[in-house]
């Protein structure tokens, strides 16, 4: 019995479905350290995101000032502005992390309330 003739595009997307699903058999799992060097990772990406923008925009502020003599005006404004672009970039990082997280499958656990602390 011979198969039916399928599409160059159906037998590329049937070899890659077959490889994907050959790679998720065979690819050990992470460990729980490795799972959380990875998140600490992730945390860094977007503190460097938030502390990049900041200093993108003094930089930028501080070479307006000095070219067009605007005085401190052009650091205050780069400054608030370069704020803004890493804020919106580090929230746009947040939500590409989480969005692989849930196509992952991974469901965040939540951790328990300490009450037992010492003063």
């Amino acid at each position: 019995m011979s198969l039916p003739p399928e599409s160059r595009e159906e037998a590329i997307a049937r070899l890659n479905k077959s490889a994907s699903d050959l790679e998720a058999r065979t690819a050990p799992p992470l460990s729980h350290e490795a799972a959380g060097q990875a998140a600490a990772g992730q945390a860094w990406r977007i503190i460097a995101d938030l502390f990049g923008g900041v200093f993108v925009g003094l930089a930028i502020g501080a070479i307006l000032d000095r070219f067009a003599g605007t005085g401190p005006w052009g650091m205050i404004g780069g400054v608030l502005l370069g704020f803004a672009v890493s804020v919106f970039m580090a929230w746009r990082t947040a939500q590409r992390l989480m969005a692989e997280a849930k196509a992952s499958g991974v469901e965040p656990q939540s951790v328990p309330f300490d009450e037992d602390e010492e003063d």
